[in-house]
């Protein structure tokens, strides 16, 4: 059982992605969803096999799993499962949500955060309206993606998604993760896209280069 887990419903949000690696971004966009709707917790999902990508191109889980726990071991409010890095094939979202449903609480809601250009791939998503109807998506602005675009390419092809989509606007910033790992590398520093403990332990263990 999960360690926030009580006996009363919880609103939980839950980060899925490669983490390869977690950066600034993706804390910042979690601690916003927690900020502006009033989340109870953030759980972090390390993907075990990744659906969308070729899994021989992805770093180890068990060092993408570590890097997500030195990011967040500071926020109470944050923490990481396994659940996807443990589950035997590819980590998909609908597995996830069906998980944590079992075992929470009665009442309690799900909210998958994410950015606006991953949300525009989602009728792609195995079982995506079985998704929409176990969770609401919080979803970010990104740098170069606009709601427009969602609204022409995919809400007009399913409208439920419409009345599951809760938006937020945060801090445009173009960290990303292939970007760091370009940088690594190159040698070029990566100092404050990451957490200074994730910048030290990609050194440390030669991750990147």
């Amino acid at each position: 059982m999960e360690a926030f887990i009580e006996d009363k419903p919880i609103t939980l949000g839950i980060m899925g992605g490669t983490f390869d690696p977690i950066h600034n971004g993706h804390l910042i966009l979690a601690q916003e969803a927690l900020n502006n709707f009033g989340l109870d917790h953030v759980v972090f999902m390390p993907s075990g096999i990744p659906p969308h990508k070729d899994a021989k191109k992805v770093t180890a889980a068990e060092e993408r799993y570590m890097l997500t726990v030195l990011a967040t071991i500071e926020n109470p409010n944050f923490s990481v499962n396994r659940y996807e890095l443990e589950r035997e094939g590819r980590s998909y979202s609908i597995h996830t949500l069906e998980y944590f449903q079992n075992i929470l609480p009665k009442g309690s809601e799900l909210y998958f955060i994410t950015g606006l250009d991953i949300l525009l791939d989602i009728t792609t998503w195995k079982d995506y309206e079985r998704v929409l109807d176990l969770c609401t998506f919080i979803c970010a602005r990104r740098p170069d993606f606009s709601f427009e675009e969602l609204d022409k390419n995919i809400i007009s092809k399913c409208p439920k998604i419409k009345w599951r989509v809760k938006y937020m606007d945060i801090p445009l910033m173009q960290i990303s993760s292939t970007d760091i790992r370009d940088r690594c590398k190159k040698k070029k520093s990566i100092k404050y896209l990451v957490p200074s403990n994730v910048e030290e332990y990609i050194k440390k263990n030669g991750l990147y280069k």
